[in-house]
């Protein structure tokens, strides 16, 4: 079983994003509401994956992302930013400061599920 680590300050779009990855089967989730509590989660235990909104109340999506980075233990770590800014000064920034993939919402179920795909099977965890 392998951990993603959900956040997003608003509760409906964490169980969305759950519930969007629910027919991968292999995953357990952790939720957390913002950038702050993401770095307490990613500091307690390993995850396979990041699923991070941009938008929030303390920390932000890219201060979390820039976090991810600067530690040895989490440089691998996949991150899929899922946020409503659509333009590309955002977008650039958010790949820049070394998100792996940008979705924007609304996103359909089958892209997220894809994406997640794609970047297990990158790090050699991927659902058979």
């Amino acid at each position: 079983m392998q951990d993603v680590l959900v956040v997003d300050d608003s509760k409906v779009m964490r169980d969305m994003v759950v519930a969007c990855l629910r027919p991968f089967g292999s995953l357990a989730f952790t939720q957390a509401a913002s950038g702050l509590e993401a770095i307490e989660k990613l500091s307690l235990k390993p995850y396979a994956l990041l699923v991070l909104d941009l938008n929030m109340p303390d920390i932000n999506g890219i201060e979390v992302v820039e976090f991810v980075r600067s530690q040895d233990a989490l440089k691998a770590l996949p991150i899929i930013i899922v946020t409503t800014r659509g333009d590309d000064a955002s977008r650039d920034k958010a790949l820049s400061a070394g998100a792996s993939r940008y979705l924007t919402k609304p996103f359909t179920p089958e892209s997220l599920l894809t994406e997640v795909r794609t970047l297990l099977a990158e790090r050699g965890a991927a659902h058979p």
